[in-house]
């Protein structure tokens, strides 16, 4: 339970390690960020890392000098679709060998069924959607790689969904992070953004249910 609570923790005060870390690393935070951002899109076992409120946080502090925006663009639009390609890759490799376990301490196979219910109802778009709902980001690429996408259309769908992510929360938190409000309350924002990425994933598994009790 400890490392658990202290992800929740990292999560709910982003902004409050985010600043210790530009304090402690200085120009080597934008490398750290690349590995986050890529390890979260890159690699099915690493889903709870931030995503969404860590991309916000950070257009917050480039709106207050500590990081530049245009550099923060390119490297972080290039970890999220150079981790989606490393997972497809993974995908392609290890098949659905990897679920075979049921409660697998990593591989969990609610969640690779969870994404194939997604991409039966969304198709190849769900590599653009998914980029903005946690776990299904993470399992989405994976999910391409095992079902043997043609790579052709899947990167054109990765630099799609990866430029469309990273500009919306990043501007979101350059324009909004440091209204006092937000700024005072970012947990709660934090809390907000994280309900709303996984409203999608909520709704979907009502229906689910309800079409099973049917």
């Amino acid at each position: 339970m400890e490392p658990v609570k202290g992800i929740i923790d990292i999560v709910l005060h982003i902004d409050k390690y985010l600043s210790v870390v530009i304090q402690d690393f200085g120009n080597w935070s934008y490398l750290l960020l690349f590995l986050i951002v890529f390890a979260e899109t890159g690699f099915v076992v690493t889903p709870f890392l931030p995503g969404d409120s860590l991309l916000f946080a950070v257009g917050a502090f480039a709106a207050i000098g500590s990081f530049d925006l245009a550099w923060l663009f390119a490297i972080l639009i290039g970890a999220a679709i150079i981790g989606d390609s490393v997972n497809y890759a993974m995908g392609k490799y290890f098949g659905e060998k990897a679920f075979k376990k049921e409660n697998s301490r990593f591989f969990k196979k609610k969640y690779l069924e969870r994404t194939h219910r997604f991409y039966q109802k969304h198709g190849g778009k769900t590599i653009i959607l998914a980029r903005f709902i946690p776990i299904i980001r993470t399992f989405a690429p994976f999910v391409a790689g095992v079902g043997n996408m043609d790579y052709r259309y899947f990167i054109v769908y990765n630099i799609t969904g990866g430029v469309l992510w990273v500009s919306l929360f990043l501007l979101c938190g350059y324009y909004f992070g440091n209204i006092p409000a937000i700024k005072n309350n970012f947990s709660i924002a934090v809390f907000v953004i994280i309900a709303l990425s996984i409203l999608p994933i909520a709704i979907e598994m009502l229906r689910h249910r309800k079409c099973k009790d049917a």
